[in-house]
């Protein structure tokens, strides 16, 4: 949403507007003190919270497990602890839920907090990758020039690299037991405003100075240590400005300065390219579903042969494939292959004091929600041990009265091949659009495994959750999927799996787009339309 959530930074401005009417000075710095009594208050609205409206809180995790956690939480508090503490004790906890859309959202997060706690020169000076625990840089923006593409850093101020990795993990949200996506949201690669590694990183491993001491390992060399200068948070967003410029200078019919999120342009063999790097476009004035409709309409009269949608890095958001889909149909598709939950009817009055949202209906549901029954075990053994045993209330999907969603087949019909460029990052609407794809047989699917989970996940609404003592906030997620078939714990696998190297990260190889334009070239080498 996250990236965030999917909620990301188009929807941040509703932080603001949360209460929290006994939040911290209106400076805080991240050292600021909060009380253990007023901690504690804030872990008892979390887990009050949590229980009653939380559709995901034991899906991974048992009643007792959870308590368990909670009570730790709250223990640790108990003599108190600075803002920064709490925000990152705050994050270990949420990551326990394995929810990739339940944590402590960087981006929601008032403006003060995250001067507070989120800034510092304190960002490594490059972008990297993480491939099989080692970390290999993608682009150098050090002042010094240390760090060509395609080194690999093996240390950090003295801390092994895959030590680092270990520890972020217990920090970075997913769904289940999708490693993969934790390890993507490691990567710093300018796609995101507030990074996951920038942010955790200087919470673990601290230093005095600006200076980093790095041991690397440029392409063919020995390893050797350089020293370089850390990046504040403005110069990381100035480079994440100067890539964006970069890529619309290759030819995108856009850029984020005018609005326009995405990419297209037509590649030297005819076929299109179209980069979807972000669908978090809640309160965008952008009119992207015209922009999207026009580019397709432009395929079919050009009789494009194939179609790449680039959806690597992109989280999700809203349903923005559903538009690409209504262009593939040839008929109208009803998508009814999971059951959508939610926790309530209607929101305690005791608990909406520290909640927001941008649709008050979240509030109640009202008739939307009818209380689920359970079928009995015998006819769907799979329930008994994939929903967990508490109340569930089935939620009506828009335009419909069993909760299925109808996409309307659209003309003219786009009839050329499709391949969608896949990776960890696809966790929500962009996983869901993957599996429809695959599951349809619309297209084929060309990198690595997705993030999300095929055993479902939670999303779809959301809660800002305010803690009034400590000012922070956690998203609460309100809808919940569940397979109506047992599956694993796990993502999407791609029909074709590229790995990354090193070797291809130096010499600037796209492997995938190049796997993607081959199997165009070669059908009979691999799936498709």
């Amino acid at each position: 949403m996250l990236k965030n959530l999917l909620l990301v930074a188009s929807i941040a401005w509703l932080a603001t507007s949360a209460s929290a009417q006994t939040a911290p000075p209106a400076q805080p710095s991240a050292a600021t003190r909060i009380s253990g009594a007023d901690l504690q208050s804030d872990v008892a609205i979390l887990r009050r919270t949590y229980e009653a409206l939380h559709p995901g809180l034991y899906r991974y995790n048992t009643k007792p497990q959870m308590d368990a956690a909670f009570a730790a939480l709250s223990q640790r508090f108990a003599s108190g602890a600075t803002l920064a503490e709490t925000y990152l004790a705050l994050s270990e906890f949420t990551t326990k839920i394995r929810c990739g859309h339940t944590y402590a959202n960087f981006y929601n997060q008032k403006d003060e907090i995250q001067a507070a706690i989120f800034q510092g020169q304190n960002r490594v000076p490059f972008y990297f990758r993480w491939l099989d625990g080692r970390m290999i840089v993608v682009r150098d923006w050090s002042a010094e020039k240390a760090l060509p593409r395609g080194t690999e850093v093996l240390a950090i101020n003295g801390h092994p690299a895959a030590e680092i990795q270990r520890k972020l993990m217990t920090v970075t949200r997913a769904d289940g037991s999708n490693d993969a996506k934790r390890i993507a949201l490691l990567e710093v690669l300018g796609e995101d405003e507030w990074e996951t590694f920038d942010i955790f990183f200087p919470m673990y491993f601290s230093a005095t100075s600006p200076q980093i001491t790095l041991q690397v390992q440029r392409p063919q060399q020995k390893s050797q240590q350089v020293t370089v200068t850390a990046l504040t948070q403005p110069q990381r967003l100035a480079n994440r400005e100067i890539l964006s410029t970069e890529r619309a200078a290759d030819g995108a019919t856009g850029d984020r300065k005018d609005g326009v999120v995405f990419e297209f342009r037509t590649l030297p063999n005819g076929d299109a390219y179209l980069r979807m790097p972000d669908w978090a476009l809640y309160n965008s004035k952008w009119d992207w579903k015209t922009w999207l409709n026009a580019r397709m309409d432009e395929l079919v009269t050009k009789h494009t042969p194939a179609l790449i949608i680039d959806l690597r890095g992109n989280e999700g958001g809203l349903d923005v494939g559903d538009v690409i889909l209504s262009r593939l149909l040839t008929n109208d598709l009803k998508v009814q292959d999971s059951l959508r939950l939610v926790r309530y009817r209607a929101v305690p009055p005791e608990l909406r004091t520290n909640l927001d949202t941008w649709d008050k209906s979240f509030f109640d549901w009202g008739s939307d929600a009818t209380p689920w029954v359970r079928p009995a075990t015998v006819v769907r053994p799979w329930l008994s041990t994939e929903i967990p045993p508490v109340e569930y209330f089935t939620l009506k999907s828009e335009g419909s009265s069993d909760g299925s969603k109808v996409i309307s087949a659209v003309k003219p019909r786009f009839t050329g091949r499709v391949v969608v460029l896949t990776d960890a990052q696809n966790s929500s609407a962009t996983f869901q659009f993957e599996n429809l794809i695959r599951k349809i047989g619309l297209g084929t699917l060309i990198g690595q495994p997705t993030g999300g989970n095929r055993r479902g996940i939670n999303g779809g609404a959301f809660f800002f959750l305010r803690l009034p003592k400590s000012g922070l906030e956690v998203d609460l997620p309100l809808i919940s999927n569940f397979p109506t078939t047992a599956e694993p714990d796990a993502g999407l696998e791609p029909d074709l799996l590229v790995k990354k190297t090193p070797e291809a990260i130096e010499k600037g190889i796209d492997l995938e787009l190049q796997s993607a334009i081959k199997l165009l070239q070669h059908p009979a080498s691999g799936a498709g339309k």
